[in-house]
Order: C-alpha cells, then structure tokens, then sequence
C-alpha cells in the first residue's frame, strides 16, 4: 500500500519517502554574484537531517537579469558549481536525493534595469516595462538552459526541474495573455518550453527524469483553466517531461472573481486531473503541511509526490514529526531518537 514513507522510483531517482521539500527562494545572495552560501547550505541540509526524501533547490537563474532579485542563485557560471556541489553531497550522506530548478523570471525580473518577455506587457502597473526578445535572443536563452542545466549535472544533482509556472518567462510564453508574438515562438506557444525541454534532456543522463512546474489554471480575467494547461502539458510530456509539478497562478495580478483558495490541497485536484489525463507521475504542492492530510493525497494516488513548503520552512524536522504522527516506519537519526 502506498503512503507518504513508502519508497518511489522514478527512472534513475529512487527516493526514500514521498516528502519533498519544495523550491522556494530565500533571497540569500548577499554578494549578489548567483553562489550558494552558507544559509543555502544550512537550510538544506538541515532538511535532509529531518528527513525529507527529496529536496529541490530554490529557482535558479540560467542569467544575471533572469533573477527575480540580484540575491537569487545562478547557475550562468561554473564559478557557481562548487557551492551547489557541496550542498548536494551533504544532502546524499543524510539519505536525501536532490533536484534544482532552473528558471528565468522574464517580466518579473525585479532588479533587471529593463526586464525581458515574449511580448512588451508589464506585469502591473508598478512592475518595470520589459521588452519583446527577438527571435534569435530567444534561441540564445535556449541554449543559456542548456548551460545551466548541464552545470546541474556536473554538481551532481539527481534530478532537474525546468520552471514553467508562476508567471516566470516559459510561462509566459505559453500563455495566450503575455506572448502576442508574430514569429514561429508566437504562433506555437509551447515551442519555447519544447525547445528547453530537449535541450536538458541532451546534456542530462538518460536515467535521469526531468520535472517541469506549472500553473495549471491562471487566476487572471481571460486566463487558461486546466483544459487548456492539460492540452500544453501533453505537447512538454512528447518533448521529454517525465513528471509534473503541479501549481497555479503566477500571470497576472490576482482579480476578484477567480482567487485561488486557500484552503488545505486546494491545488490537489490540478494535480490528480492531470496525471490521469495524461497518465504521467505528478507532484502535488499547496497547504499539505498536515500530514493526515498529506499521507492521504498519496493512499487515494491524487499524487506520487507531496511538497509541503511552509511546513518544512517552519520545522526543519517535518518529516520526522510526521513519520512519528503517522507511525511510520523512518530513519531517524540515532542522535534524535530520545526525541521520538
């Protein structure tokens, strides 16, 4: 019987548990220069101590002007490999295996002097005023991925998630709502994240899966639903996605009539219509932070995966107190077991 301890593989990756701490950004970078530091280092592996199966680094940026802030990490120099690597060996010698996601902000790039996107359009209007990239800047960032993913594998990471949701730059090209482009990248939305796609699956082993978030339904006036986010994933699954991280939102200032709830697993629902639409392993994300709640989403397989964020943000041991909460069976570490 499946459960939130039982063991997962997929392809090459073979996880302990079904507990992932998601990526989330900690604005950490005092030097500004995209390295790892020693909170990066600390908040990591302090998670893999407490547990979690599966750890994803917080967005990484393939460009200086890719970030959403300068304190973001980078993975646009080899210069940035050695900080990363030390993290995901101290994460491995715990028993936890980690991913990284590799993204660019587009638009949303905060401190960019002009931010760059598929079309002129400003996020709102206290947001700076991007430009439209012409078609060959477009092909460079493709290859710019490529880069950053193969530096991903140099550092020894186990697995890669391209970032695709959130209103980030392969979001935006894929949504009708910002890509008003005329070239081949405006009439294709997809081909974009395709391209990326293939470029990571060229420099990554062939045992290794590639994940991809996305924002399954947008929460603007005349954004897409999950009819529409089911047809692009497909199209990311043919280029050579192996599972989905399924989240929401992120496009556009959230208006009035479509807020996303706030309840507990109010994004479970994304994530179960899409692994049995397109019968591919999904990560579910969002409030999952109770693990009655979470064991469950994985006994009735509405997910293969749970990320619980603000959970793991508040205690590093989530995993252990849940295993305990759950009596399931896990590896404590000895020097913690008078504690359980």
């Amino acid at each position: 019987m499946k459960d939130l301890f039982s063991p997962y593989t997929i392809k090459g990756l073979e996880l302990k548990n079904r507990v992932v701490m998601p990526p989330m950004c900690q604005y950490s970078v005092d030097k500004k220069d995209g390295i790892a530091t020693d909170w990066h280092y600390i908040h990591y592996v302090s998670r893999a101590v407490g547990g979690a199966g599966f750890i994803m680094i917080e967005m990484t940026d393939v460009e200086p002007d890719g970030r959403i802030s300068d304190f973001d990490l980078g993975l646009w120099s080899d210069e940035q490999i050695p900080a990363l690597k030390r993290i995901v060996d101290a994460c491995h010698s715990y028993g936890a295996k980690v991913g990284i996601q590799i993204a660019h902000a587009g638009r949303k790039a905060e401190d960019a002097e002009v931010p760059v996107a598929p079309s002129a359009i400003a996020f709102d209007e206290n947001s700076k005023q991007p430009r439209a990239l012409t078609t060959e800047e477009v092909k460079g960032l493709v290859e710019k991925f490529r880069a950053a993913v193969a530096r991903a594998v140099k550092a020894g990471f186990d697995t890669i998630e391209i970032h695709g949701a959130h209103g980030y730059l392969i979001h935006q090209f894929h949504s009708p709502l910002t890509n008003k482009r005329e070239d081949r990248y405006g009439k294709d939305l997809t081909l974009f994240g395709r391209e990326i796609i293939q470029a990571a699956k060229g420099e990554m082993p062939e045992d290794m899966p590639l994940l991809m978030r996305i924002s399954a339904k947008e929460y603007v006036e005349g954004g897409y639903g999950i009819k529409e986010s089911i047809a692009f994933a497909k199209e990311y699954q043919k280029a050579g996605v192996d599972m989905f991280d399924i989240s929401s939102g992120g496009e556009g200032p959230i208006a009035a009539w479509g807020r996303p709830g706030t309840h507990a697993a109010y994004q479970v629902p994304l994530a179960k219509e899409i692994k049995e639409a397109l019968d591919i392993p999904v990560m579910a994300v969002g409030r999952l932070e109770d693990p009655i709640l979470a064991n469950a989403v994985i006994g009735n397989e509405e997910a293969d995966l749970v990320a619980v964020g603000r959970g793991m943000l508040r205690n590093p041991y989530w995993s252990l107190e849940a295993a305990s909460k759950l009596k399931k069976e896990t590896a404590f570490p000895t020097q913690y077991t008078t504690g359980f």
